[in-house]
């Protein structure tokens, strides 16, 4: 029997596993695993175990701290003057009911299957190796990147809130522009949080809550200077004669952008889910933890919303700095932009502090599945933290964030996450109807295609087609032939499986809906976002075709991972016997 790495021992051995690339695609690309062996074997080649230390409170403070960090405070000011204007409330309401819908179908597998792999693993007991690959590869692409921009973003609030005017950035005239500012605070801030989240989980957690509970004392602030300084006129009439007035100035087509573009405001959520492994009830504690954050986090952005519609009208705020510009103008309140500055530090702190959590332990599981060097999925005995996995990133992190610019700090999660998103609800409705060798998975895919092609229809035609009456006539055709696909499959596909301890309500509905939603948000994207992704999803394949599905194929030979086969009939059994029962 070969070794693990008999693909990798030595140069003929390589290319000799190249010219068998073919078949091992074939083998493994699609190959799936279960719940129960997700639970036992391949979590066991972590070696330590992660404590189950965490609470249903822990998880709404990790959920509250990863969504609202300094994102808002400027995504609401671009989307009010730009999209919704006083409106601009609905359209946060609408974007929270849609991150709800999608944390249900997070809920219902991480409840299941209480591993810390997220998104990764609901796609691997699902779809398989491959697009399990594509997905988890485009999570930590995203994370790093992101991370590596919030990071940087903390140096500018930090000057904000200490009231001084010139850079902490080191500029070097040596280097190309965008290549040359460097950020040590930016640097210093990840490598210290780096050592925190591999110190302890719980210990993150109680950090998670101080900085959390500060930042929203700093959010109520906002808010009640909002409501009392303000006036309810803003939310009806404009600065300016010339531009339009009302309650919606840019019509239901601006609400629908906004929420758009505030959506990525709640993005966080997901890396509650990959710490599940870590919850002490995971039946009762992960519904309510991410629930409950999804919840709190929609009120209180719908608060800042109308806190910021009442301070000026909307065609007057600024896009950029809409709170602190509101009062930087004003006689005897110019302190209170020192604070929004001091408010959204801290909020940098906790969503940067979630992330790296959630992008660690998705390494780990990505490490314990052999698609990626096994090095990354162990968790230290003493600390019960995925402690390479933490390291590597923290490192990756500050080295992109020291001199790198990457402007992205709206785009706190990029094109890649939405896309896992879009995945995860497609994976909860085929978990939900297709058992792997007893029922036939061909009308739950055909549904699926089905579906996503109508909304993708959808999509185009609110995005390009022109205003008018035949444009609404397409919209309205397409939305019935969306719901009526729907409403047929509901009736013609029996559910294989119903969860024993918590499920997305209203099957296929609810998932069917947020997988519609994703479409939506994806249309209202950039073009550069889907270069980017195009260009990291290239990448991707390119190392899963030369090592990973290599890699993951020496695994299955020592018998390490399994293959697709008969056993996974078993899954629907197997599945009702694991963890949770512990």
């Amino acid at each position: 029997m070969e070794n693990h790495n008999s693909s990798f021992s030595n140069l003929k051995s390589y290319l000799r596993a190249l010219s068998d690339t073919p078949n091992r695609l074939a083998r493994r690309a699609g190959s799936v695993s279960t719940s129960f062996e997700q639970t036992s074997r391949v979590r066991a080649r972590s070696g330590g175990d992660m404590k189950r230390s965490l609470r249903w409170y822990d998880l709404v403070g990790f959920g509250v701290g990863g969504m609202v960090g300094a994102g808002v405070f400027v995504t609401s000011g671009r989307a009010s003057r730009l999209c919704a204007g006083p409106a601009v409330v609905l359209s946060y309401a609408i974007a929270g009911f849609c991150a709800l819908l999608s944390a249900f179908c997070y809920t219902e597998f991480a409840v299941d299957m209480p591993v810390a792999g997220g998104a990764f693993s609901y796609i691997r007991i699902t779809f398989g190796e491959f697009l399990a690959f594509l997905t988890g590869a485009n999570l930590i692409i995203d994370y790093v990147l992101s991370n590596a921009a919030v990071a940087r973003s903390f140096t500018g609030y930090l000057c904000t809130a200490l009231g001084i005017e010139s850079k902490l950035k080191i500029t070097v005239s040596g280097l190309p522009k965008g290549f040359n500012e460097i950020d040590v605070v930016a640097v210093l801030v990840v490598l210290a949080l780096t050592v925190i989240i591999c110190y302890s989980t719980r210990e993150s957690s109680m950090l998670n809550m101080v900085l959390t509970a500060l930042h929203l004392v700093f959010i109520v602030f906002v808010i009640v200077i909002g409501f009392t300084r303000g006036e309810t006129k803003n939310f009806t009439k404009a600065g300016d004669q010339n531009h339009a007035s009302g309650f919606f100035p840019f019509g239901a087509s601006g609400v629908f952008n906004g929420a758009a573009m505030v959506y990525l405001s709640y993005i966080g959520y997901d890396a509650v889910s990959t710490m599940a492994e870590e919850v002490k009830n995971p039946v009762k504690d992960i519904p309510a933890g991410v629930s409950g954050s999804v919840i709190l986090v929609t009120v209180l952005y719908c608060l800042m919303a109308a806190s910021m519609s009442m301070l000026l009208p909307y065609d007057m705020i600024d896009p950029d700095a809409p709170f602190s510009g509101a009062f930087m103008e004003s006689d005897g309140w110019r302190w209170v932009s020192n604070v929004i500055g001091v408010g959204a530090a801290f909020g940098i702190l906790t969503s940067l502090l979630v992330a790296m959590l959630g992008q660690a332990r998705y390494m780990c599981v990505i490490g314990r599945s052999s698609v990626v060097p096994a090095w990354f999925a162990k968790v230290h005995p003493k600390t019960s933290t995925p402690v390479n996995a933490s390291v590597f990133l923290g490192i990756c992190t500050a080295a992109i964030a020291l001199f790198t610019d990457l402007q992205i700090l709206l785009n706190l999660v990029s094109i890649g996450t939405l896309f896992v998103f879009y995945m995860v609800a497609n994976a909860v409705i085929y978990k939900r109807y297709v058992s792997v060798g007893v029922t036939n998975p061909w009308p739950t895919l055909s549904f699926l295609f089905c579906f996503s092609l109508t909304s993708i229809l959808f999509t185009l035609l609110w995005q390009f087609a022109p205003p008018g009456k035949p444009k609404a006539f397409m919209l309205g055709a397409c939305t019935a032939i969306t719901i009526a696909v729907v409403q047929i499959y509901h009736y013609m596909v029996p559910q294989a499986r119903k969860p024993e301890f918590w499920g997305v309500p209203l099957m296929p509905w609810i998932p069917s809906i947020s997988i519609f939603l994703n479409i939506f948000l994806l249309g209202s994207l950039d073009r550069p976002s889907y270069v980017r992704f195009g260009f990291f999803s290239g990448l991707a394949v390119l190392v899963y075709v030369f090592y990973s599905v290599h890699a993951s194929f020496d695994a299955e030979e020592d018998g390490s991972l399994s293959q697709k086969s008969v056993e996974l009939v078993k899954e629907s059994i197997e599945s009702q016997d694991h963890t949770l029962k512990v």
